[in-house]
């Protein structure tokens, strides 16, 4: 018997992060990720209890090796399953997408014309869904942008204090993780429906890193403005800078666009404060004072942007965490809370310890969460709405 699948694909730089469920019950088939695409990529896949699924041997040299790896990863364990519909997370939706979109030649046209405004994630995002429209004519494919979350934050979150022509042409806050943002949304409206319907400051912490001030449900403001550069320190991306820096680097220093966008993106962040690493688990686990100094620096960025989070609303009801670094270090998470207390956080340092999903005291003003995210999942329901399945 077939069994209707929806596919979800999510395209980096270097990794492409994938899913399979089941298209009328939603129930996770697979999921897994190719990481480091090209010469030293690796491909690992899992089904929905955690167990190693064998994958397909070739060669993940690009994209295209990629996708086609993957799909025949997926084929092979599921040989039943027919793929209705294939879900794309796409960075950037521009100004006028607010929702997930069928996509066909034009709208890749369309959305191709935004690589300027992300070009280290769209463009691969972009290539994901070519190789996967090669490799299933016919087969719907939908579009869920990273940005839409945001679409319809209040106009001073929305924009920069340039001459308005800018904000006409696009120059504007967009903000990302939206994807994430929707999911944990949804979740905290499930399981507590009175702290969602209030004021939420959701941080997603993993290499990279944002925060979003979501009042009944709706993004308000973001730490992430223009592109995913902005606001809070993150792997190997600089978070907030003075564009004068940027100036400097230029006209100073002589350093060509492409050389500053490098430096901006891939060697700055925890990895370029530290001279270390760019994962959390080894800055903690480092005793170089660096280490400590980047650590330090991230987490008053952390607690600076709530801050600013919690004035765009009033207040703040609840925090959640979420991404790898927000579901799993337990440090800091910790740390974060010790200066917040004036807005009424207090952790209990047990349940956080425990890693619980509630991890504030009973006597908090402000209720601490950890929610783990799943994009995918988000991908793939709107992709069965879009279909009808």
């Amino acid at each position: 018997m077939t069994t209707p699948a929806i596919l979800t694909l999510n395209a980096g730089s270097s990794s492409l992060k994938f899913a399979m469920y089941h298209a009328q019950t939603e129930a996770l088939l697979a999921r897994g990720q190719v990481d480091r695409i090209g010469p030293d990529a690796t491909l690992s896949m899992k089904d929905a209890d955690g167990a190693a699924l064998p994958v397909a041997p070739g060669p993940l040299c690009n994209h295209d090796d990629a996708v086609a790896q993957v799909l025949a990863s997926l084929r092979g364990a599921f040989p039943d399953a027919r793929a209705i519909a294939i879900g794309h997370r796409i960075v950037h939706g521009g100004i006028f997408h607010d929702r997930p979109v069928m996509l066909d030649a034009a709208m890749l046209d369309e959305l191709r014309a935004l690589s300027p405004f992300a070009p280290l994630h769209q463009p691969h995002n972009l290539d994901g869904v070519r190789a996967a429209m090669e490799a299933y004519p016919g087969v719907p494919q939908i579009a869920c942008f990273d940005t839409a979350f945001h679409r319809n934050q209040p106009f001073v979150n929305d924009t920069f204090a340039l001459p308005r022509r800018f904000y006409d042409r696009g120059v504007r806050r967009f903000g990302f993780h939206g994807l994430s943002y929707e999911y944990v949304s949804g979740e905290l409206a499930r399981i507590a429906p009175t702290l969602a319907a209030g004021r939420v400051v959701i941080a997603h912490l993993g290499n990279g890193a944002s925060m979003c001030a979501v009042q009944h449900g709706r993004s308000v403001a973001s730490t992430m403005g223009f592109s995913a550069l902005d606001g809070l320190p993150m792997g190997t991306r600089c978070g907030q800078l003075d564009p004068g820096a940027v100036l400097y680097l230029m006209q100073q220093e002589g350093l060509p666009p492409d050389e500053i966008a490098d430096l901006l993106y891939t060697q700055s962040g925890l990895l370029g404060l530290s001279g270390i690493s760019n994962d959390m688990r080894e800055l903690e686990a480092s005793d170089h004072p660096h280490a400590r100094e980047a650590i330090d620096y991230y987490v008053f960025r952390l607690q600076r942007e709530l801050g600013g989070m919690a004035a765009a609303m009033g207040g703040v009801d609840a925090l959640v965490f979420c991404g790898g670094i927000g579901e799993n270090s337990r440090l800091i998470r910790a740390r974060v809370c010790e200066r917040t207390e004036w807005m009424g956080i207090e952790l209990d340092h047990s349940r956080n310890q425990d890693n619980a999903p509630v991890i504030s005291t009973a006597f908090s003003r402000t209720t601490i969460m950890v929610i783990p995210t799943d994009e995918e999942l988000v991908i793939a329901r709107a992709a069965r709405k879009m279909i009808g399945a």
